[in-house]
């Protein structure tokens, strides 16, 4: 396995403009568990990848209830100061909701010799999960972290996990705990050394 850490929308835009929603406040709880797992890819030259909202300002997607942010060029469209990032980070500036959609990270994935993601970020009913469906459908092994992702609410959040946790995907499409990744990681890791 050469796996690739995806970590979706942590933006400045959704955590300045939405202090207090449940969203931020969930994602504020679990970025101390992303960045030591960003720090793990990080110690393994593992790639980390940021896929960002990117939005224009005419943006067909603000034609229906959702508020013009994330617009491109601006720093609310970069990822939140609070996540270890490197330099050689990969960032996948994207218009629409997966972070494959009509971007190069397919090419930058096989590039890099990645064959599993493991994608986090926001939001688990939305963006996460189109990135998720998307890396099956270019041939990548696909792991929701599911304790470091959130949703709008615990519901939206939850029905993905029930809807996933067992499918005919899986073993292609897993949805993994905390302890569970670790558990993968390390494996891998020790395989490689």
């Amino acid at each position: 396995m050469k796996p690739a850490l995806i970590i979706v929308d942590l933006l400045k835009d959704t955590f300045d403009k939405m202090p207090d929603s449940y969203i931020v406040k969930k994602s504020k709880e679990f970025l101390p568990a992303l960045n030591e797992f960003i720090d793990f890819f990080h110690d393994k030259n593992w790639p980390v990848v940021f896929a960002c909202d990117s939005f224009l300002k005419e943006d067909f997607l603000f034609r229906g209830g959702m508020k013009p942010h994330s617009l491109r060029g601006t720093k609310g469209s970069e990822p939140v100061d609070e996540l270890h990032r490197k330099p050689e980070d990969h960032v996948v500036w994207k218009r629409r909701f997966s972070a494959f959609f009509k971007t190069d990270l397919d090419q930058t994935l096989r590039t890099l010799g990645v064959d599993t993601v493991f994608v986090s970020g926001i939001a688990t009913h939305v963006c996460v999960l189109t990135t998720l469906l998307d890396a099956i459908s270019h041939d990548f092994h696909a792991i929701l972290m599911h304790e470091c992702c959130a949703a709008h609410t615990h519901e939206a959040h939850q029905a993905v996990l029930t809807a996933y946790a067992k499918t005919p995907l899986f073993p292609l499409l897993r949805v993994v705990g905390n302890d569970e990744c670790w558990k993968i990681l390390k494996e891998e890791a020790n395989h490689q050394s």
